[in-house]
């Protein structure tokens, strides 16, 4: 291991815990429908919606009720994220012209992002108009996480009331978590994204002539290539703070025009398990007694750096195999060494394994490199935490909740 990569891992755990507290303590208040310092901008809208919506903020709901409308509201989002799909070819925001998408990819994906699952069969780039990533996927991402986060608050109230049946009332929950906590955490990171060269932009795919012309099928001549933009920013932001993990281009956050430079993969990492970790510091501000957060986060937090440093560790040593044939894998001025198979230049070793870790530990699912090409102690992180069943920080509310079971 390399004083930088000792450096990185201490940076991204020291930056995620000084977020615990603040964080967690704003959630707290604004599930407690306090003010907070967004109610003067936040409240107009905030109610706003209730009066288009005909909800009653007052009304509270049992857990039958509650979980009907968990269940209705997805099942809404369902079929109107498959309809979009079906019809894409014929709305606008649709530059490439791409037509619609095939049923069994617009269930599947429907699917997946209505659960917060994410698993993508389709390159978002060549499949899905800026208009069905944009009011499809990226609302999904809001709209499910914040609904898993409804379920934690909810489950919550159930452990901490004592003269009641209600657990709240999910109409309002919903509309808080996007409001007040995801929203604003999404515009933030999606400006400092576009700030480091994250593309966010309405225009066609730019064309760009080749350097050295290639030649295609048939002896034909290749001058140009065809770069795919696109409104990423904005949903990139959301799938990371929202464990989702669906990228807006197919090869995910691996892509220069996804997350470009170190520093814009720290901040889509540090995303990864932000509101998963500060939940925690939430659930013990509710219940009376904020120790028994820190208790739970300690325990999730023991487990990932002990998997974070295994996966690290072998990935920086490199692959055995080439170092018995010769070939440089020491981290020097001019490489980062270790195992740089599947992996990003500008990242190295250790970024790559600390993502591995972390997007498996909360099930977001984003990759900034390809998992296959580890070696094998390396792969087996990802695997592991992924067998740990979204308990060790898992997704944001779904995480935590199946943990508190288990406590």
């Amino acid at each position: 291991m390399t004083l930088n990569g000792w450096l990185q891992i201490i940076a991204y755990f020291a930056a995620l815990l000084l977020l615990v507290k603040p964080l967690g303590l704003y959630m707290a208040r604004v599930y407690q429908g306090e003010r907070t310092f967004l109610t003067p901008v936040a409240a107009p809208l905030e109610k706003l919606i209730y009066r288009l919506s005909g909800v009653n903020p007052k009304d509270e709901m049992d857990w039958k009720v509650y979980a009907a409308a968990v269940l209705l509201f997805s099942l809404v989002g369902f079929v109107f994220l498959y309809a979009l799909q079906r019809v894409q070819g014929f709305l606008p925001l649709n530059p490439a012209g791409l037509g619609a998408v095939s049923s069994d990819s617009s269930l599947n994906t429907a699917v997946s992002f209505v659960t917060n699952t994410n698993w993508q069969g389709y390159g978002g780039e060549t499949t899905l108009s800026y208009l069905t990533q944009m009011l499809g996927l990226t609302v999904q991402n809001f709209v499910s996480a914040a609904a898993g986060m409804a379920i934690l608050i909810a489950f919550i109230r159930g452990l901490t009331r004592r003269n009641t049946t209600d657990l709240g009332n999910f109409w309002v929950d919903l509309t808080r978590a996007t409001l007040y906590i995801l929203l604003p955490l999404s515009t933030v990171l999606a400006l400092l994204l576009v700030s480091q060269g994250v593309v966010q932009t309405f225009s066609p795919y730019a064309t760009a002539q080749l350097a050295q012309p290639q030649t295609g099928p048939g002896n034909t001549a290749i001058t140009t290539q065809t770069i795919a933009v696109g409104p990423a920013a904005s949903q990139i932001a959301i799938k990371q703070l929202g464990t989702n993990g669906g990228g807006f281009f197919n090869v995910n956050s691996a892509h220069p025009l996804e997350n470009p430079t170190p520093f814009s993969d720290f901040l889509e990492s540090l995303s990864i398990l932000l509101i998963a970790a500060a939940l925690c510091y939430t659930f013990g501000y509710l219940v009376g007694d904020t120790r028994q957060g820190w208790a739970i986060l300690a325990a999730m937090l023991i487990v990932l750096v002990l998997m974070a440093g295994g996966a690290v560790w072998a990935e920086q040593s490199g692959n055995p195999i080439l170092s018995k044939l010769g070939v440089d894998q020491i981290a020097s001025a001019n490489q980062p060494g270790g195992n740089m198979e599947g992996k990003e230049l500008r990242f190295g070793p250790v970024r790559s394994a600390l993502w591995a870790t972390f997007t498996t530990a909360a099930s977001n699912g984003s990759v900034n490199s390809m998992h296959d090409s580890y070696t094998p102690l390396g792969g087996l992180v990802p695997l592991v935490m992924m067998m740990f069943g979204e308990v060790i920080f898992g997704g944001v509310g779904s995480g935590l909740y199946g943990m508190l079971v288990f406590v």
